[in-house]
C-alpha cells in the first residue's frame, strides 16, 4: 500500500503561543509537517514564497500585512499554495473578505486538532473548507428571504396610506395622477406579498421600511 504524501504547512500567525499550540497540534499528525512558520503576513507571504508549501494557515488580524492581503499576495503568487484561514473572528465582513480573497476555507481556532488536520488534508486536496457554525451561518443566509427595497417614491406613497389618506388624497399630495398612485401601490404589494393597503403598512413596518407609527383609521380604497 503505498503511503499518502506529506502535506507541507506553513503557519501564520502573530501570536506565538497560539502558533506554538497549532504547531503542537499537528506535530502528531503522521502526513501532516511543518516547514515553516511567521509572524506576521509579510514574513508569510516571503515564506510561502520561498518554501511553496501546500497549506498556508493564515491568521487574519496580523501587523505589517493583514491575512486578507496576505491571501491575496500567496494566492497571485507562482507557489499554488492554498491558504487556509485560522482565526478566532468569525464576522460575516472577515468572512467575505476573505472568501474574495481567494481563501479556500475559514476555519476557527476552537477546532480541534481532528478537526485542523481533516480541514487542512482537505484543503491539499482543493476542498472547500469552513467550520460547522460558519457554514450553518452562510446556509441560513442563503435561506432567507432576498431583502426587499421599495423606491422613494412607493415609499412616500405608502406613507400616505399610513396617514389614512384615499388615493385621490394621495395623488393631491405628491402632485401625481389617481392612476399612478394605484400603480405605486400594486407594486408595493407584489414586493411585500401581501393583498391590502392595511397589510403593506404594517409588514412594511415590521421590515423597517417604514419608520412611522401607523395612525388609525386607513382608507381602503
Amino acid at each position: 500500500m503505498t503511503a499518502e504524501p506529506t502535506i507541507r504547512v506553513v503557519v501564520v500567525d502573530d501570536h506565538t503561543v497560539m502558533r506554538a499550540g497549532v504547531v503542537a497540534l499537528l506535530a502528531s499528525e503522521p502526513d501532516i509537517e511543518i516547514v515553516g512558520e511567521a509572524d506576521d503576513g509579510h514574513a508569510g507571504v516571503e515564506l510561502v514564497e520561498h518554501l511553496k508549501p501546500d497549506v498556508a494557515l493564515v491568521d487574519l488580524r496580523m501587523p505589517v500585512l493583514d491575512g486578507v492581503a496576505a491571501t491575496t499576495e500567496i494566492l497571485t503568487g507562482p507557489t499554488g499554495t492554498r491558504v487556509l484561514i485560522l482565526t478566532t473572528y468569525d464576522t460575516d465582513t472577515d468572512i467575505e473578505r476573505a472568501v474574495e480573497a481567494g481563501a479556500i476555507g475559514y476555519l476557527l481556532k476552537d477546532a480541534t486538532r481532528a478537526q485542523l488536520a481533516d480541514a487542512i488534508r482537505a484543503a491539499a486536496r482543493g476542498e472547500t473548507v469552513l467550520a460547522p457554525r460558519i457554514a450553518e451561518r452562510l446556509v441560513a443566509r442563503m435561506r432567507a428571504p432576498a431583502p426587499v427595497a421599495l423606491t422613494s417614491r412607493e415609499v412616500d406613497v405608502l406613507n400616505a396610506v399610513a396617514d389614512g389618506l384615499s388615493n385621490a388624497d394621495i395623488g393631491k399630495r405628491l402632485v401625481i395622477a389617481e392612476a399612478t398612485v394605484k400603480t405605486h401601490l400594486l407594486r408595493v404589494f407584489a414586493k411585500l406579498d401581501v393583498s391590502d393597503r392595511t397589510r403593506a403598512v404594517v409588514v412594511a413596518l415590521e421590515r423597517g421600511l417604514l419608520t412611522r407609527p401607523r395612525r388609525p383609521g386607513l382608507s381602503r380604497d
